[in-house]
């Protein structure tokens, strides 16, 4: 992390220097010291630390900040810049993208890319892994297997090894097959016995290659509406609000038709949860209106889940509430979907774990069978497994979603139309997809810079 050395013969030098009793054995040091200081470009790593902490988006006015005065998401940004610094022979970074905007993770996708040395990453974000990766360390049974190419690449590389291994397996089968059938047929027959008896030899050297299922669970997300929408969905009309003194959405209007799959992005990320929350009806708004068309159910996943959660009522129970079918066992259905296997289902509510929390909710959204879902950030928490799974749930739906998610491989696969919150409460919409809308507008990948909430600051 950083350099140790570096750094302790800076604090040295400065130390020596503000003697006020110069001798002549402090200059020697000194002078040893500085030669080491200039073999290890030391009068540049100022400026190169500067350009780490620009690049993840730390102002320059922040450098010289006590680390225990700034936000939890600058803080893991500085960490990362630490780690990055002094060009080291290996980098191993743990899920570096986390809490980075867009800009930063372009930066550090930009730096990794030509980054000579090695790098060693594990990271969630599949557009980051594609980006970034020249091989994929498949970890599963304890055993870890190599795959040239980036995560897109390992996927289906793995997927075509175990469909070859399986084809292989058959024409196997079908092979001992017709050399029992021989044996069978002719092993009591003296002109072919010998005949016989080596079909018996070549059948014990056929090996089935042992196909076993990856250890990776998938959960089946698959969001089916109990009724088709009508062409009237939602308006929106001038809404505001202001909380705490600032303005988060001004004058807000605009229409969602029937084939909409609307991302909310920007760095405005209080507005986006305050109007999902509006169109959920859990706040009013100070200004102006909005009308749900007459076709339309709502599922809303919040970003807070906290009072949800803060319950010692079983799961199954929970849930049911939710389902038009009373039945425990229709309902732990669902919950079996999202990998919650006989006994989970029973688990009471407060002792979920992050991930667990964000898969009954799903299962919730899923039992509900409304045609409009809502999603604020449900990637967070999800392991690689269930964001794949989500994200093709999302792509599969056959209504409306209006949703801000922080994976850039979600939004630009799910969403034909963006809108996006501005600092000042006002917005832009055009249809199109994420890519499209970053290459059409150069000002809007500036803007893609995401402030800390108060949860993501108590988790750090």
């Amino acid at each position: 992390m950083g350099n140790k050395r570096l750094y302790d013969i800076m604090k040295e030098k400065d130390a020596i220097y503000m003697k006020e009793d110069f001798s002549d054995e402090d200059g020697i040091r000194a002078s040893e010291l500085e030669a080491e200081f200039a073999d290890m470009d030391g009068w540049n790593a100022e400026s190169d630390a500067a350009t780490l902490l620009n690049g993840l988006g730390i102002p320059t006015e922040d450098h010289y900040t006590q680390m225990a005065d700034l936000p939890g998401a600058a803080k893991v940004k500085v960490l990362l810049a630490q780690a990055l610094f002094g060009n080291p022979d290996i980098l191993l970074l743990d899920e570096p993208t986390n809490h980075l905007d867009l800009d930063a993770i372009a930066w550090l996708e930009e730096f990794l890319i030509n980054f000579e040395n090695t790098v060693i990453v594990v990271s969630h974000d599949r557009y980051f892994l594609n980006k970034v990766c020249t091989n994929i360390a498949d970890m599963d049974y304890g055993k870890i297997q190599l795959y040239a190419g980036n995560y897109d690449f390992w996927y289906e590389s793995s997927q075509l090894l175990v469909r070859q291994m399986k084809e292989a397996n058959k024409k196997k089968e079908e092979k001992i097959k017709e050399l029992q059938e021989f044996i069978s047929r002719f092993s009591a027959n003296a002109s072919k016995s010998k005949q016989a008896t080596s079909r018996k030899r070549a059948l014990e050297k056929i090996q089935l290659d042992d196909i076993r299922p990856s250890s990776r669970k998938y959960p089946y997300i698959d969001f089916r509406p109990n009724r088709e929408i009508g062409n009237e969905v939602l308006t929106v009309d001038g809404i505001s609000k202001t909380i705490d003194g600032v303005k988060v959405l001004d004058n807000i209007s605009f229409i969602v038709g029937h084939d909409d799959k609307i991302a909310f992005v920007g760095g405005n990320e209080l507005a986006k949860t305050t109007l999902f929350k509006i169109l959920a009806g859990e706040m009013e708004p100070d200004e102006g209106s909005y009308k749900w068309g007459v076709t339309t159910s709502q599922s809303y996943f919040p970003k807070d889940n906290t009072a949800i959660f803060d319950s010692d009522e079983l799961i199954v129970d929970w849930l049911t509430q939710y389902s038009e079918i009373k039945d425990a066992t229709y309902v732990r259905g669902f919950l079996g979907r999202m990998l919650f296997a006989g006994e989970d289902g029973v688990k009471k509510m407060r002792v979920l774990s992050g991930g667990e929390k964000v898969r009954v909710l799903l299962s919730r959204m899923m039992i509900m069978g409304s045609n409009v879902l809502i999603f604020d950030e449900p990637t967070d928490h999800l392991d690689m497994e269930s964001i794949t799974a989500l994200n093709n749930g999302m792509i599969k739906f056959p209504g409306v979603i209006l949703f801000a998610c922080r994976d850039h491989q979600v939004v630009q696969t799910t969403a034909n139309r963006i809108i996006e919150f501005l600092p000042d409460g006002s917005m832009v919409d055009k249809v199109s997809t994420y890519d499209e809308y970053l290459e059409s507008d150069v000002m809007a990948r500036k803007r893609q810079v995401y402030n800390t909430t108060a949860d993501e600051e108590a988790d750090d």
